[in-house]
């Protein structure tokens, strides 16, 4: 059709699940969602939560990998970022871990950003409409009949069991937590739920569980392999979309524009990177920038492409020992290991209906860790994080598998420790090289550590990390090229090859100064996106940087929503698939509000 009620431009996460709500609440509503990557139907590589790492592969097309300037903060390095491709986004290619943010990162986005009705009391009833809670029954602050399944896993490897073990033993400040994510609570340990079905062992995606059941309604249309160009106005009003072949898939493609029409709405949500281009190609966006790239300038708003945000990551690996469980030989091929884990996933059991990533803690400072942050640290805590308990600092967790390039260390079992900053100070930016063609990659600067405050808490989660890592009994050495080369005198020197864990009473190592500075220069070396990507279209008051408003009608002009992660206007101490299906929730309810339309 020339003509569709509703466009979305870009088929990731949000927009399938509002989509598919728009279509269960009104069959005869004509829907097209146009993305740029393939379908995932009964894909092995979507469907089985292990093979995430696959998505990752420098010959991937599920992922689109958005190159960096370089920066002299990450030691002159251009940091790649990847974000999904395919129909689903990153709900079809994420690790599947289950993370909510903090009821006050919400609460912020009412109150500090002033967007009535995204609090944590309104957005709660639609993270619960979205997921079958698994683990356990009663939960407040679960879901029980909705979509999308949360459970363990198929496994709890014991690299996860060692790490909670260790944890609590060496930790007196921090002791366990029944719910990581609760909402309300942090700063305990306890194990890590993940998006996965128990009972299929099946990935929890969006497109499995909001399109593809849909496919007797012929209203509902998915368009693949099409990038959107720009949106069509008639005036101040949007009518419509222009988009060309996708050269990922098909590097030689025709790239003849095509034209589609909405009669009621255009939606943009092609997330953090796509999102604020298509604005930007359209000739919305700060006026300098357009008028750089040579599009006549139709909305001047300074705040598209700006407010980008990630969480800095750094996973530490491990040598482990024979009898550790893990994902390493998944991860590289073997063909025999494979096998065996195929017949327990058919069973909703086993390795492949796991992601590796069973126990951590969002973890907040003690006085004496606060200390250790030191003063470069001191005014993020006070105006931040003090006040809000509910708010953790860095995510400590383990992970059981090598999470790196598998290529390059010699085969054996791992196991990894990582840290990330919950709410990176540091900031970045996403814009157009072009006016016309949405195929060439985009003028992304990602900010990272341009924040002494960041440095410290990578620096003070790789001391947590490793003193909880080298007292576990799988534990048998550092993987020396994933640490800091500390010198051979200092109480930090790594070591391999060792027969086993240093004890639980063993001395926390004493960092000298030239070791701090080691450690510094590490993590700016080995710090790493945690594909967490957002803001570029931030939900706030257009004085403020805004760019859509708290009913995500965009600034300026008329018929046109941004439906996605990129309207984020404030950081989320988690993983962002949650909140991504939570805002995917929220564009249905106003999109339904707008037309009319009761939802089920």
């Amino acid at each position: 059709m020339s003509v569709y009620d509703i466009l979305f431009a870009g088929g990731g996460a949000a927009a399938c699940l509002a989509a598919g709500r728009l279509a269960a609440a009104n069959p005869s509503l004509r829907i097209l969602i146009i993305e740029a990557g393939e379908h995932t139907k009964n894909v092995d590589a979507h469907i089985q939560p292990a093979r995430y790492f696959s998505h990752l592969a420098p010959t991937s097309k599920t992922v689109t990998f958005n190159v960096g300037k370089p920066s002299d903060k990450i030691e002159g390095r251009s940091l790649v970022t990847p974000s999904g491709r395919c129909l689903g986004g990153g709900s079809s290619v994420n690790f599947t871990m289950y993370t909510r943010g903090a009821a006050s990162d919400y609460d912020d986005w009412e109150t500090v950003h002033e967007n009535l009705g995204w609090g944590s009391k309104y957005l709660l009833p639609l993270m619960k409409k979205t997921e079958t809670y698994q683990v356990k029954p009663g939960e407040p602050t679960h879901g029980y009949s909705g979509p999308l399944k949360v459970s363990m896993g198929g496994a709890f490897t014991n690299v996860g069991s060692q790490f909670l073990d260790v944890a609590l033993a060496i930790d007196k400040d921090r002791g366990p937590i029944d719910d990581v994510n609760g909402l309300y609570k942090c700063n305990g340990y306890g194990p890590w739920q993940k998006w996965i079905d128990a009972e299929t062992g099946r990935r929890s995606d969006v497109p499995h569980h909001f399109i593809y059941n849909k496919e007797d309604n012929k209203n509902l249309v998915i368009l693949t392999g099409q990038k959107v160009k720009r949106v069509i106005f008639e005036g101040d009003k949007a009518v419509g979309l222009e988009y060309v072949n996708d050269t990922v898939l098909k590097p030689d493609a025709d790239q003849t524009v095509k034209t589609v029409h909405a009669s009621k709405l255009v939606v943009v949500s092609a997330g953090a990177f796509g999102s604020p281009t298509i604005l930007e190609r359209s000739g919305i966006g700060r006026k300098d920038i357009l008028e750089k790239n040579g599009v006549p300038v139709k909305v001047d708003l300074s705040g598209v492409g700006e407010n980008y945000q990630d969480h800095n990551v750094c996973f530490i690996p491990y040598q482990a020992s024979e009898d550790a469980e893990t994902l390493d030989a998944l991860f590289r091929g073997e063909k025999a290991e494979e096998e065996k884990w195929l017949k327990e996933w058919s069973k909703g059991k086993g390795l492949i209906a796991h992601n590796g990533m069973d126990a951590g803690i969002k973890m907040r400072p003690t006085a004496e860790d606060l200390k250790e942050l030191g003063p470069e640290f001191e005014h993020r805590w006070k105006t931040y994080f003090e006040n809000a308990p509910d708010k953790p600092v860095i995510w400590v967790g383990a992970c059981s598998c090598f999470l790196g390039d598998i290529t390059v260390a010699p085969p054996r079992k791992y196991y990894s420790v990582g840290y990330y900053t919950q709410y990176p100070v540091s900031t970045g930016s996403v814009h157009i090289t072009s006016a016309t063609d949405p195929n060439v990659p985009h003028d992304f600067d990602p900010g990272f550590l341009s924040d002494q405050a960041d440095i410290a808490t990578l620096r003070w989660g790789y001391k947590k990390a490793r003193e909880i890592a080298r007292r576990m009994s799988s534990y048998r050495g550092e993987y020396l090229p994933g640490h800091p080369n500390f010198p051979s005198t200092s109480s930090a020197f790594c070591k391999e090859g060792q027969d086993g864990p240093v004890a639980l009473d063993a001395p926390i190592i004493d960092y000298t100064k030239e070791d701090e500075k080691l450690l510094e220069d590490f993590n700016r070396r080995f710090v790493q996106t945690a594909w967490h990507s957002l803001g570029t279209c931030a939900m706030k008051p257009r004085s403020k940087g805004g760019v859509v408003d708290s009913r995500l009608n965009v600034y300026g002009v008329t018929n046109l929503k941004v439906g996605d992660i990129s309207i984020a206007p404030g950081n989320v101490g988690a993983n962002t698939y949650s909140t991504a299906l939570t805002i995917g929730e929220k564009v249905a309810v106003l999109i339904a509000e707008d037309l009319g339309l009761k939802l089920e």
